[in-house]
């Protein structure tokens, strides 16, 4: 395989709009970037480049450090040290991520990751406060944002199985009950915080779940934020279905009925785009934006 090759397969594999894919691209690149000035380091018995890089990266304990250097509450769950922990962790997010990307859509993943790490990130400092002397000053990883993903899956879709080596077919609920699990009795080994953290994530991801279920998505405010298609649907659909005001007539109001189906569209435009609607929806928005 050549350079061009390469570069080739990495622009394909960018371009194909797959939100996992940009997170693991990053990811991987910052644990490269942190082990190439590890090797300089090394070679030219100078650490400071590598301190340097890792003490900004990281997200601080206690809180009158995480105050000095806020961002590492985002930058810490993009940042890894050692081969096995990237290695561990970007795995489950190719599985994890996929397999929510698939059910819940790709605008998602972006905020979902976003949110189980900000949540493993305070429930660290929160630890920090709490358990004085157990918890490490700096964490790096992307463990609970991970988590929170697989945990938001498992509470979707429960029964669904996968395989695992050695093991068979494991319905997804029992191997996310199964990690949740080994990290609570883990935290006595070590790595207090960073297992408190991935219990954030976890939580987030069940609640993050249960709250869509309810109509309500968490995530909507940052899919605004990101998805520049989104913002441009919206207002479309704001000027397309606002009623036309007019002294000579009054508007007609939709009944129950038509009202409940305009909201349940607007609602799949929202998550799938308007292309996700069939052709009778989209001649039935027509009729009615028509109407008003």
């Amino acid at each position: 395989m050549n350079g061009t090759s390469f570069q080739s397969d990495i622009r394909y594999w960018l371009r194909q709009g797959n939100t996992v894919n940009y997170l693991l691209f990053w990811n991987i690149v910052i644990f490269l970037g942190i082990n190439v000035l590890r090797l300089i380091a090394f070679l030219t018995k100078q650490p400071a480049p590598l301190i340097w890089t890792y003490d900004q990266l990281a997200i601080h304990a206690p809180l009158s450090a995480f105050i000095l250097k806020p961002w590492g509450l985002i930058t810490y769950m993009f940042t890894h040290e050692e081969i096995f922990h990237v290695l561990f962790n970007m795995i489950n997010l190719y599985w994890f991520g996929n397999l929510f990307r698939d059910f819940l859509g790709n605008k998602r993943v972006l905020p979902l990751y976003l949110l189980g790490g900000i949540a493993g990130g305070l429930l660290y400092l929160l630890s920090s406060s709490l358990f004085t002397g157990y918890v490490g000053s700096t964490m790096v990883g992307a463990s609970a944002a991970i988590m929170c993903i697989l945990v938001a899956a498992a509470t979707l879709m429960p029964n669904y199985e996968i395989g695992l080596m050695f093991l068979g077919s494991v319905k997804l609920k029992w191997l996310a009950a199964a990690l949740v699990v080994l990290g609570l009795i883990s935290i006595p080994n070590g790595n207090i915080g960073g297992l408190i953290s991935h219990m954030g994530g976890s939580l987030l991801g069940f609640f993050y779940i249960r709250i869509l279920q309810a109509g309500t998505d968490l995530c909507k405010p940052l899919i605004w934020l990101f998805d520049a298609n989104t913002r441009r649907e919206q207002r479309q659909i704001a000027r397309k279905f606002k009623p036309k005001k007019s002294p000579l007539k009054v508007v007609k109001k939709a009944d129950d009925n038509s009202q409940s189906r305009l909201d349940q569209l607007l609602d799949k435009i929202n998550e799938k785009g308007y292309n996700s609607l069939s052709a009778e929806e989209k001649a039935w928005l027509d009729k009615v934006s028509k109407e008003n």
